[in-house]
């Protein structure tokens, strides 16, 4: 009896353990299945990023070539701001040997000043003296042979005259010698800043010229790649639901720089409505015909589709897979799908399996000769 109950209780300890790691078992599982979908949305996510990328690298492409015009643009700016700050720095050389000759003059013009108000002054002595002593000026004594036949009032008359003059024209104040100096000067730096004034201004023209002329060849490529994409779009719209209208048009034609775009659409059978409108199978088809446009207007080397058929049924799925078949010829498409019709359309598939608990392989299957068709993985 005891040998039996120290087997029982062996037999207990085991199935405890045998339990707890049953557990623990179930633990890992659900651990690895939380793994497995967190890496399957981080590799959706991964791909939309990449299709993005090339998207991105393309308008790229684009706008390095509108930056080296308007880097050319810029150096033939650059060039003529050099030229013109050539001249500039001559015409300061030639403005600073001005000054100097002006200096020059203005030194002597001091000088010949400074005598010429010595001879004033004594002049004005002189002149004083005859009135003081004659009433009358020097001048007038050397000039006049009538006067030592004029009376006394004659003589008081005249002397009272030029003295009323006299007294007027020291009414008048000081003559400024430098006004007419300083007016020549002040003129030639008026010139100087207007002729600075238009040259700016003219500057000022000559950019906003450029920057005119850049938006309008931005605007015009980009009107280009618009009908281009808008006619695309049309075209494959009609290839996947087998006839009806689709096409894109700008909410404003008049500013097409910053214009949003509408997408209209119209499967067979129903009125023409907003893409907002539509089933979420007509959206995936609509959304898939505008990424073709793209494409075909820039073509990638490779595509990376993940579960665009999802909601798809299967006459769609047909039109999709003939649509990848054709454009496979110039892009190699990989598809990550679950639907079977997809899969069979597809020369190569690979799909990830699980022989062993936690082990994941990759298993591909080559159908038929190697062909540039669409690649579809199963996840």
């Amino acid at each position: 009896m005891a040998r039996v109950a120290g087997l029982e209780e062996r037999r207990r300890a085991a199935a405890a353990s045998l339990a707890r790691i049953q557990s623990m078992v179930a633990e890992v599982n659900q651990r690895v299945n939380s793994l497995h979908s967190q890496l399957e949305g981080a590799a959706a996510e991964k791909a939309q990023r990449e299709q993005e990328n090339e998207l991105l690298a393309a308008k790229l492409v684009e706008w390095q070539s509108e930056r080296e015009v308007a880097q050319a643009r810029e150096q033939e700016l650059a060039k003529e701001s050099e030229q013109l700050r050539a001249r500039l720095a001559a015409i300061e050389v030639e403005l600073k040997a001005a000054r100097e000759v002006l200096d020059g003059v203005r030194d002597r013009r001091g000088e010949l000043s400074a005598l010429a108000a010595k001879a004033t002054s004594d002049t004005e002595h002189l002149v004083e003296t005859c009135v003081q002593e004659l009433s009358q000026s020097r001048e007038e004594l050397l000039g006049d042979e009538t006067l030592v036949h004029q009376t006394g009032e004659e003589l008081t008359a005249t002397d009272a005259s030029y003295r009323e003059m006299r007294t007027r024209l020291d009414g008048m104040g000081p003559v400024n010698m430098m006004a007419l100096e300083e007016y020549t000067e002040t003129a030639q730096r008026h010139e100087f800043l207007e002729t600075q004034r238009k040259d700016l201004l003219a500057s000022i023209e000559n950019t906003q010229n450029t920057i005119k002329e850049i938006e309008e060849i931005s605007r015009g490529k980009f009107n280009d790649a618009f009908a281009v994409i808008n006619a695309n779009f049309t075209r494959t719209f009609k290839k996947l639901f087998g006839g009806g209208e689709a096409w894109m048009k700008l909410t404003d034609e008049e500013n097409s720089a910053e214009s949003g775009i509408d997408i209209v659409a119209s499967p067979p059978g129903k009125k023409m409505q907003n893409v907002l409108l539509l089933s979420g199978g007509e959206k995936a088809m609509t959304a898939l015909s505008l990424l073709v446009g793209i494409f075909q207007f820039a073509p990638a080397p490779f595509c990376i589709l993940d579960e665009v058929d999802a909601p798809l049924d299967e006459a769609n799925v047909t039109r999709f897979g003939e649509l990848m078949r054709e454009m496979s010829m110039e892009t190699q498409f990989i598809i990550i799908t679950h639907h079977k019709k997809t899969m069979s359309m597809a020369p190569v598939l690979y799909g990830v399996t699980m022989q062993e608990p936690g082990v994941s392989r990759i298993v591909s299957v080559r159908f038929g000769a190697e062909q540039e068709q669409p690649q579809a993985v199963s996840a």
